[in-house]
């Protein structure tokens, strides 16, 4: 009766761990929006870091990274059925680290998709507020949400990797069963032995001691 009990209690740190991680990253996004519309001049360069980083305010109505312009409403659906999925799926989740990278993903999901459904031009047809701008890496311009968005699928592809399961379980790999399948007969070896010695005893017991090798009459039988 107590293991269902820890695993719910698991189960509620679980979605507690996802959602302050969704909320920091939408509340970190949110800010960094919001400074950045009411300092940053529109459109005009602002070297950070020399030409490693700078800060370029511009609006996107297309995807992350500023991918597929004009395809606003399409994204907003899509951001809308992920932030869906994960909500659903968050009841399954008992590892930590499935919970902060689900988390991550929401929280630069939802990041996004209320730039979409609340700025300008209107509702489901805003534009994104990209400033993030790193032209050694790519000549794309983004946002927190989109870092954290990379940062939960780099992740997300390591845990698969590694067989980490939602419910906090390890998938076994092919070469660890073939490993276990080799030492499993060993045990049987061993258990076959000892059996065989059970049955040999009675023999060996019967058998006359060298010390007793004598006929009646006291002689060595030897």
């Amino acid at each position: 009766m107590s293991r269902p009990a820890s695993r719910a209690k698991v189960s509620v740190r679980a979605i507690a761990a996802l959602a302050f991680a969704a909320v920091v990253v939408v509340a970190f996004d949110q800010v960094a929006k919001a400074l950045v519309v009411a300092n940053l001049p529109y459109g005009t360069p602002v070297p950070i870091l020399g030409g490693a980083l700078q800060f370029l305010y511009v609006r996107n109505p297309g995807a992350a990274f500023s991918f597929a312009v004009n395809m606003t409403w399409v994204f907003s659906i899509i951001s809308a059925a992920v932030v869906v999925a994960i909500i659903i799926y968050s009841r399954r989740i008992r590892s930590m680290w499935w919970a902060v990278v689900l988390g991550m993903l929401l929280g630069g999901a939802l990041g996004n998709l209320i730039d979409r459904l609340f700025r300008e031009p209107g509702f489901g047809r805003g534009h994104v507020v990209d400033f993030i701008s790193t032209p050694w890496m790519m000549p794309a311009i983004y946002n927190v949400a989109d870092s954290f968005i990379c940062i939960s699928m780099v992740v997300f592809v390591l845990l698969v990797i590694l067989g980490m399961n939602l419910d906090g379980s390890r998938t076994v790999s092919a070469k660890r069963a073939a490993q276990a399948d080799t030492t499993e007969p060993l045990d049987g070896g061993a258990a076959f032995s000892s059996a065989d010695a059970a049955v040999d005893e009675p023999t060996r017991s019967s058998r006359p001691n060298d010390g007793d090798r004598r006929d009646a009459l006291g002689h060595d039988a030897t």
